[in-house]
Formats: C-alpha cells, structure tokens, sequence
C-alpha cells in the first residue's frame, strides 16, 4: 500500500479563509469517516492560531457530534471567548456540509512556575521498538478481519501518528473476555516536526482519540463507543523520537446511549 497519507504539519496547516475561520482537509485514502483525532487536532491548531504564541495549551474539552466526511474539507470557526492576563479562552466549532460535527473549549496560559508532578518509575514494558507493529498485532487474526466492518483496513492505514499496543489492541478485545481497565501503548510521529509546543500539544490531542475511551471499556468487553476528548494540566510532551508511554487508566467510569442506539456520551475518571 503506498503511503499517502498527509505528514502531521501538513494536516495542521490549515487554510486561512477569513478571521477566525479556517479549512482543513484530510489525508487522501482515509476511510469515509474522518477520524476523530484529527477533528480535534486541527481545531485545536485553529485555536491556537488565534492566540500570542507565548501562550500554552493548558485544558481543553471536546465533543464529538456528528461523523465527518473524509471526502469533504472541514470548515473551523474560532470564537474568541476572553483575552485575559493570564488565561485565554477559545472556543471552536467544526463545521461539514452545514451541520456542525464538533466543538472544542480551550484555555492558554502563559509560562509560570507551579505545581507538577509525574510518575517516577517506568512501568515495565517492552521499548517501542521491541514493541509489535499494528500490522504484526493483527496477523494473527487476518482470517476473521471481515467480521470487523472494516476496522482491519483503517488500523493499518498509514497515519501521521504511530501507535504500538503493549497487549492485544483494545477493539480485539471481545475475542478475549474482559480485561483490566488500563492499557499501555507506545505513540510516535512518522515524521519530524517543529519545535512548537502548539504541534506537540496538537499530536497529544490526536493520539488520545486512539486510546482515552477503549481503556474505560475493557472490563466490559467492548471495544468502542463515540463520546468526548477531556485533557486538563497539559504541559509540553514531545511526541516525535521514540514519543512518550501512555497508560490510560479507568477507576470509573459510564457511558449512556441515545434513543437511537448511538452512544452520544460518557464519563471516566
């Protein structure tokens, strides 16, 4: 399969339309439903767009509303919300054929000292590269990959971020009974980019849309549901070299469905 997929700067470099309005596009080849990873990412980059570059991601909070069209550009809108002497806030919405698919709250902050911690040990896994492949995870079950609706192809096409499970990836999970509600993954740009922290957080936001919501539904068999993006504390985390560890971890968590069967919200903590 050749790789055409879209580097991670050239997904971020959105186009400038008018004030506060940008367009984004997707990588050629890409399912029919953009991934929802990307949806953030771009809309977060639209955000900062529109705040000093001394400023910081600090939280966001995002909700998926509406599938996107990978075929189509995604129009974003940025509303200026508070310009403060510390804080500023941004909200942002998608919008795809007249309907709005997503909306994302940001805060920045500028540089200042404060609390922080960090686990001290590293959890004892194999290193990223003595960690399988995608493809080397699901050969083992090529011979049953149509009973997946196409999860197979999307896994393994090419992505701006590279995500290694350290145990069996969590959409296979059904096939293995209940697991415990934490997972271990190794995450990676394909390719260099910048020095920015913008890109760094924007590669962050990315990457858990892979991760956040499998992890709450391991201990229930499932593999997948549809719901938010919460990140709060961020500090600067380089996702390019051999990229950080991430374990995600449920000590609680629900998750409702609407009348019409689509699961539209969840909570985990």
């Amino acid at each position: 399969m050749a790789d055409t997929t879209l580097g991670f700067v050239e997904l971020l470099d959105l186009e400038v339309i008018e004030a506060n309005i940008f367009r984004g596009r997707s990588s050629p080849g890409e399912p029919m439903r953009v991934f929802g990873g990307q949806v953030a990412a771009q809309a977060l980059i639209a955000a900062g767009r529109t705040v000093p570059s001394e400023r910081r991601v600090h939280s966001l909070h995002a909700y998926f509303l509406r599938p996107g069209d990978s075929g189509a550009p995604i129009v974003y809108e940025v509303d200026r919300i508070r310009d403060g002497r510390s804080f500023t806030t941004r909200r942002v919405i998608a919008i795809q054929h007249g309907e709005v698919i997503f909306n994302l709250a940001a805060s920045f902050q500028r540089a200042e000292e404060g609390l922080s911690h960090q686990a001290s040990t590293m959890p004892d896994v194999p290193g990223p590269d003595e960690t399988p492949t995608m493809a080397e995870r699901l050969a083992p079950y090529a011979e049953v990959a149509h009973e997946f609706n196409g999860w197979f192809e999307r896994s393994l096409a090419p992505r701006p971020i590279e995500v290694r499970y350290v145990e069996i990836p969590p959409t296979l999970v059904p096939r293995s009974g209940p697991q415990e509600p934490r997972q271990a993954l190794w995450v990676r740009a394909v390719r260099p980019f910048p020095d920015d922290p913008l890109y760094h957080a924007c590669a962050v936001t990315y990457a858990s849309d892979l991760s956040l919501i499998s992890t709450t539904l391991r201990p229930h068999g499932l593999a997948s549901a549809s719901a938010g993006i919460a990140s709060l504390g961020t500090r600067r985390l380089r996702q390019d070299g051999d990229g950080p560890m991430s374990i995600g971890a449920s000590v609680a968590s629900g998750v409702t469905s609407s009348p019409d069967d689509e699961p539209n919200s969840s909570s985990t903590s």
